[in-house]
């Protein structure tokens, strides 16, 4: 019997990390025999640790914070939506190539119209933060054509720098936390601060009535922001859909197969652990 491929998540801090125990269940189910583990990459030597996992025979890794762009930069080759996020959260290594993928977008717009049936078509949306976690979401939040995307961050620099890139897909507004005006169908927070129970400086006045608002962090307990949304009216959601959506859209990238999803929602939601998708 040959040896099961293997395959890991590597980042830093990475032991948390509940992506395993997800692809463990899409290999049971989908009948794929491989092996999925943490991969710890010291600060300072994450393409040493690439390197080396695909030289020992490994066939692919997802990409967590806070690598996705150290990644975009190592892959030799890069799908059309890595190259439009400008940031990679899974790697295939395949005849001496390393191809760069980015399956966040899509993990995202799946969980916000498939799982919660929330269109997005049509939706004001703001995206808070201008770090990679944003940069992969931002070219299939355009393709969705909401009527408005506005990203606001502390740097506003940062964010102008991501309307730029984006600037030939769509119109993109960008503003600093404190200067954000008008009320928000979908409001997104792409930043780290959930990871620290940390709320980003933004007013209730976002949220519209109806709103949805989804932190790209998942937990035991609700972040401080999307405690903040639920307590002005919003209807909310944890980054734990979006990361089970994007794992399996890895797991096809890798395997040829896409596993169904629901499944592993039923499996997994019990112990979450905190994270950032």
């Amino acid at each position: 019997m040959a040896d099961p491929d293997r395959y890991a998540v590597i980042g830093n801090p990475i032991a948390h990390s509940k992506s395993p125990d997800i692809h463990a269940l899409f290999a049971g189910q989908t009948g794929q025999v491989m092996q999925y583990r943490h991969l710890l990459a010291p600060m300072d030597a994450f393409e040493e640790t690439v390197k080396q996992f695909a030289a020992e025979g490994g066939k692919g890794l997802n990409v967590t914070v806070p690598f996705k762009t150290q990644a975009f930069e190592l892959a030799t080759s890069l799908t059309p939506r890595a190259k439009a996020a400008g940031a990679v959260n899974t790697l295939k290594f395949e005849n001496n190539t390393i191809i760069g993928d980015n399956t966040d977008g899509k993990g995202l717009i799946a969980d916000i119209t498939a799982n919660a049936g929330y269109p997005i078509a049509g939706k004001r949306v703001l995206l808070l933060g201008a770090g990679g976690a944003a940069r992969g979401v931002i070219l299939p939040l355009l393709d969705q054509q909401p009527s408005r995307l506005v990203i606001a961050n502390r740097t506003l620099a940062r964010a102008r720098e991501l309307a730029d890139y984006f600037s030939d897909a769509g119109k993109i507004e960008v503003c600093g936390f404190d200067g954000i005006s008008g009320e928000f169908d979908i409001v997104i927070n792409a930043t780290s601060a959930g990871l620290d129970d940390a709320m980003p400086p933004i007013s209730a006045a976002v949220f519209a009535k109806p709103s949805l608002a989804l932190d790209m962090v998942y937990g035991d307990q609700l972040t401080a922001f999307l405690r903040f949304a639920r307590e002005h009216g919003a209807e909310v959601r944890d980054g734990f859909g979006m990361l089970v959506e994007q794992a399996a859209e890895s797991f096809f990238v890798w395997r040829g197969v896409h596993p169904d999803t629901e499944p592993v929602f039923s499996a997994m939601r019990a112990k979450p652990s905190p994270e950032l998708a």
